[in-house]
């Protein structure tokens, strides 16, 4: 298996390509560890997360990863944005992290 490095902190992404694939027949492992690599180092260079404290980071973080390993990542990304939980330290913060993330990846 090749080794596919991301940005620190965006781990979340190669675990869930893992899971895309170990659940979804038709996803190829290598395929989605490398675009996950991919994703993870624009969203890292277009700084969709600097904003952010640590905690809604690592939050967000695990969103994006989640959201673009579902059958329809536009749409997730869509659901993560609108159901921050108010009460996160910066909750407009984070919904526009999503925002920005699907613009970034133009989804």
């Amino acid at each position: 298996m090749t080794a596919h490095p991301v940005p620190a902190g965006f781990e979340p992404f190669l675990a869930a390509a893992e899971g895309a694939a170990a659940s979804r027949s038709e996803v190829d492992l290598e395929i989605a560890l490398e675009l996950m690599a991919e994703a993870a180092t624009v969203l890292h260079h277009g700084l969709v997360v600097d904003h952010l404290d640590e905690g809604d980071q690592r939050i967000v973080i695990e969103g994006l990863a989640a959201a673009l390993t579902d059958v329809d990542p536009a749409e997730a990304l869509r659901r993560a944005a609108d159901r921050v939980d108010p009460d996160r330290h910066d909750a407009e913060g984070v919904a526009g992290a999503y925002r920005v993330a699907a613009t970034v990846l133009q989804i």
